[in-house]
């Protein structure tokens, strides 16, 4: 006969600079760097990898982005529209691109969660 599990209580959501926190682990250390070699294309860029392994200016802009963003912005970053991150680079003056691959890699992080 199979053992009932005990109820598990679901994991709280990660906040946005807990997250940043996560992405900025293996940057620019010999881990990130061979991992992001892995992933570069003809031109040297390894854009997916940054989540993985952000180079130091990756890094930078991305911490830049989530100084300037709200607490409502931050506390709902999973559920941000193209649009309001397109607002948030461009007033933090960072890459649009690299913007919304960080905030897309939170919000399958907190649908991974919960």
């Amino acid at each position: 006969m199979a053992e009932k599990q005990p109820n598990s209580v679901p994991k709280a959501k990660i906040s946005l600079d807990e997250y940043l926190e996560e992405v900025a682990r293996f940057c620019e250390n010999e881990y990130g760097n061979t991992f992001r070699g892995r992933f570069q294309d003809m031109e040297g860029n390894s854009e997916l990898a940054m989540l993985a392994a952000p180079t130091a200016a990756e890094l930078a802009e991305l911490r830049r982005a989530v100084a300037i963003m709200t607490a409502a912005e931050k506390h709902d970053a999973d559920k941000l529209t193209d649009e309001q991150v397109e607002r948030i680079a461009e007033d933090a003056k960072v890459d649009p691109a690299n913007l919304a691959i960080f905030i897309n890699g939170y919000s399958l992080m907190c649908k991974r969660v919960s």
